[in-house]
């Protein structure tokens, strides 16, 4: 196919790939034939829209045009802008679709001693405080002789927080500190403290509530004559225990996945997300946990989203998630709707609506079972809405500090970064995943090459995560990438 008609109430349709001016394309009985040189990913009108008219795309509207646009013309910034503005009409209009048929499958996973299951078996030093980064990457260079037996790496997490911090952004990075540190990915952890810092180790301890001292041990450096002898014996300790799980065969119900994109294109919400959406509802109807965030990327399409909670509850619940974000912009004098960035844009977003109903399609179309506060860990299996940002490394970790085990990563422009959790790049476009081999792991362009149908797609998605999980490595795990970042919405001492 040269272009894809989303929607029959479309009035534009999208290019799979790069059309000269002048050229004609054909979809269902559509011809148009393009005024103008239009960049695969990018919007073409099929009729003539007359300023201030909507344009349609996933069968709703996602800008207006700001000036007329022939049939033919390319339809973008230049032409067209959003219909947001700070004030939302949210109403639960209940929806309810039929899942799939279950997959019967398992994945060799790590059992905990509480009952949570882990798809690695890692030993990670987390430092309660920035002042303490370069000693924990030091204690991990240089103790890596422990990873051995079952451990499967010995990791830390860089961060500036955990002091000179108050009120919201100190309990903030205590609960993300805290949630990383009982993950199941992790078999033992060593959690670095200073000693001086406004996060003590008893609001920690605090945080972390009912936990096994022989999986998490602290090491507090100023108390320490020498901290790297202390901290050696302490990680010798973590690896025996670590080294005592094994894999075991689990069903697909024990997994938790998160789900999240970052520099898409105009074909991200046509293939990769979408593709991400069926493995959802495969999960999901199998009985497992999937976890949608970045609240600002759904501005926009918030009503189609919402209308799939299970009740009333879980709506209000939504609202408030997404009313509290706007909060969140407005309190810092900033609009709610100049999301797309400007790798977005060049791949053929135009408004945030553009890009929302892009990004919703990840949520495939299960009902919303809950809504997490930030720093929250998922209670309920099934899909699940997580309050986060829009930035790629903040909300990732976020969705590790959730529960996720695994991150699927959707991107039309590539990123090498990765998660605390292994994390699955997957292209919305071939050529992407021609260029960047080394980044993506799986290429959902093959719908828009019309090689596979999403349905096929959002399958082989979810034999390649039992893969994954079972231990067969991400790109970005071989890359040894991973990285944490912590939300930050106030003042610093």
């Amino acid at each position: 196919m040269d272009i894809i008609h989303i929607n029959p109430g479309d009035n534009v349709v999208v290019a799979l790939r790069d059309i000269s001016s002048g050229e004609t394309v054909t979809v269902d009985g559509i011809s148009v034939t393009a005024k103008e040189a239009v960049s695969r990913g990018h919007k073409i009108a099929i009729k003539d829209i007359k300023k201030d008219d909507n344009i349609i795309k996933y069968g709703v509207p996602i800008a207006h045009a700001t000036a007329d646009i022939a049939a033919g013309s390319w339809v973008h910034t230049h032409n067209a802008a959003t219909n947001l503005s700070e004030k939302s009409d949210y109403r639960y209009d209940h929806k309810s679709y039929e899942l799939p048929a279950p997959v019967k499958a398992t994945f060799n996973g790590y059992l905990r001693k509480d009952g949570s299951v882990g798809i690695r078996n890692e030993i990670w030093v987390l430092p309660i405080v920035g002042c303490v980064n370069d000693v924990a990457k030091a204690l991990v260079r240089e103790n890596q002789d422990i990873v051995k037996r079952n451990v499967e790496g010995l990791y830390s997490f860089s961060h500036p927080f955990g002091c000179s911090q108050l009120g919201d952004d100190l309990e903030n990075t205590k609960k993300i500190l805290c949630a990383l540190a009982k993950h199941p990915n992790a078999g033992a952890v060593l959690c670095v403290a200073l000693g001086c810092e406004n996060l003590t180790l008893d609001k920690f301890k605090e945080g972390l509530g009912d936990y096994d001292s022989d999986r998490i041990k602290f090491l507090v450096c100023q108390n320490e004559t020498d901290e790297f002898a202390a901290g050696r014996k302490l990680l010798e300790e973590l690896a025996s225990y670590a080294g005592s799980f094994e894999r075991t065969p689990l069903p697909a119900d024990k997994l938790i996945i998160g789900m999240k994109c970052g520099g898409s294109d105009g074909l991200s919400g046509i293939t990769a997300n979408p593709t991400v959406g069926r493995f959802s509802d495969l999960l999901c109807a199998s009985g497992g946990t999937t976890i949608l965030t970045e609240v600002p990327e759904m501005f926009g399409a918030e009503n189609i989203l919402f209308s799939r909670c299970k009740d009333d509850e879980v709506f209000k619940k939504a609202v408030n998630m997404a009313n509290n974000f706007k909060k969140y912009f407005t309190s810092h004098g900033q609009t709610v709707y100049e999301n797309p960035s400007p790798g977005n844009k060049a791949g053929g977003i135009t408004t945030l609506e553009d890009k929302s109903c892009g990004c919703i399609q990840k949520s495939g179309s299960a009902q919303i079972q809950d809504v997490l506060n930030y720093g929250s860990s998922v209670k309920k299996k099934g899909l699940n809405l997580l309050y986060g940002p829009g930035n790629d490394l903040v909300s990732a970790t976020a969705l590790t500090a959730a529960g996720a085990q695994l991150i699927l990563f959707t991107t039309g422009r590539g990123t090498p970064f990765g998660a605390p959790a292994p994390t699955v790049k997957i292209s919305s476009n071939t050529a992407l995943s021609k260029k960047k081999s080394g980044w993506i792991d799986f290429n959902a362009g093959a719908v828009a090459d019309g090689e596979i149908t999403l349905d096929e797609a959002g399958r082989n998605l979810f034999d390649l995560v039992i893969k994954k999980a079972s231990g067969e490595k991400t790109l970005s795990e071989l890359h040894d990438f991973r990285d944490i970042s912590i939300f930050k919405d106030g003042v610093v001492l």
